[in-house]
């Protein structure tokens, strides 16, 4: 089993310290997947899986009881959704903070697991946190991922050569999505199953056992309306006029939807933190395979490539990178800015065909401090510079840009 592009970066991060790592993501991303990699190669541990009736008992009778005993090398144990277990972290504290000799813990989840916790059961300093994505075409390519710098580099010093195997991974990855199994079984039938399946999961059993949120039917309305919406402004007021229920409703809603890896909505970049959470978020899929409109999917698939990356050099220390986009009064737009500590570091416009530089680079880009910026396109064999005053954009084809990401 191919190792994922994590695995190197928790045994340095984390475990060289013996400290916990959560390792949370969509379901059905390959935490499971990468826990048992890790295991194979410890060769000393255990796992376990809270659906597993056997272990739910040890757990709520002991959670202590999980702990090997002292050997001579540090064992390896991995708690399987343990998320869903009432008091979680205050039983992972308990254990953790009465250890008598090292032992590595390992916890996944498919829902943001720094967000179901309570004032009392903080775990601060105790663990790293890691959030796994399904494939991108970099991670299909690469031997290694790459730092920010090094991805800089890649685009504009080096020009990644141009690959068959690039654009026909990419074309799959447009076609069947980036999750392992439908990716793998390149089957159209078998993918539209497995889409199924995972909404199916993620609203009847996640949704439900961790939000207890009552109204699943309507959730599920209001997830099939979201590919519509993939792009655009979100109107919270225009879902809840759909779907006739309140505005906080559908907030709280979308949240719970957040919370457990179906959609991500980034935010327009302000100065003012304050301005920018007032403004309409963008909305996108973490399966982009589900969006109809092959210029959404489009757009859908450079955003997730894009957050994975700000995600893993946030998640191994290379600073706090995010994802917005930028808009003015005169509703002129840039599709993606990638952030580091807060400030503009590379902006992107996504556009189908066009090779010529979009309008809005002319208006935007001269405000922000940032010296490059990029124009993906969908079209193959492009690849090539221009300049607005003293900044550089490339304009070039997705299936070179995003194997210089993560």
């Amino acid at each position: 089993m191919k190792s994922r592009y994590y695995s190197e970066h928790i045994e340095s991060i984390a475990f060289s310290d013996h400290k916990m790592v959560f390792l949370s993501g969509p379901r059905q991303s390959g935490k499971t997947t990468l826990s048992k990699i890790l295991l194979k190669k410890r060769k000393l541990g255990s796992y376990h899986n809270w659906d597993d009736i056997s272990f739910r008992r040890i757990w709520t009778k002991d959670p202590k009881q999980i702990v090997p005993a002292q050997t001579k090398n540090v064992p390896l144990v991995i708690l399987d959704e343990i998320h869903k277990a009432k008091s979680w972290k205050r039983s992972l504290k308990g254990i953790y903070d009465t250890l008598e000799y090292p032992v590595d813990l390992l916890v996944t989840g498919s829902a943001r697991l720094n967000v179901y916790k309570k004032g009392g059961d903080s775990l601060l300093g105790r663990y790293y946190h890691f959030r796994l994505h399904p494939f991108s075409l970099a991670e299909l390519t690469h031997k290694k991922t790459p730092t920010p710098d090094e991805t800089l580099s890649l685009l504009f010093d080096e020009k990644p050569s141009s690959q068959k195997t690039n654009k026909e991974i990419l074309q799959h990855l447009f076609e069947y999505g980036a999750f392992p199994d439908p990716y793998l079984a390149q089957d159209k039938r078998k993918a539209k199953l497995w889409r199924q399946d995972r909404i199916e999961r993620v609203i009847r059993e996640d949704l439900r056992d961790l939000s207890r949120i009552p109204e699943l039917s309507q959730i599920e309305m209001l997830a099939s309306l979201l590919p519509e919406r993939i792009g655009s402004l979100l109107s919270i007021n225009g879902l809840k006029e759909d779907l006739e229920v309140s505005y906080d409703t559908i907030k709280r809603w979308l949240q719970a939807l957040d919370n457990l890896y179906y959609c991500f909505r980034i935010k327009p970049y302000s100065k003012s933190i304050k301005r920018s959470l007032k403004k309409e978020p963008k909305l996108y899929l973490w399966d982009h395979s589900e969006i109809e409109d092959k210029g959404s999917r489009f757009e859908n698939l450079i955003a997730s490539h894009l957050l994975k990356a700000c995600h893993f050099w946030t998640d191994t220390g290379e600073g706090k990178f995010d994802l917005c986009y930028l808009r003015n009064k005169e509703k002129q737009e840039i599709d993606f800015l990638i952030t580091k500590d807060n400030k503009p570091w590379l902006p992107l416009e996504v556009k189908s065909q066009s090779t010529t530089p979009a309008p809005t680079w002319k208006k935007l880009f001269p405000q922000l401090a940032c010296k490059r910026g990029i124009q993906i396109v969908s079209k193959e064999n492009i690849w090539k510079s221009t300049f607005v005053e003293d900044k550089e954009i490339l304009i070039a084809s997705a299936s070179e840009v995003l194997s210089c990401f993560v």
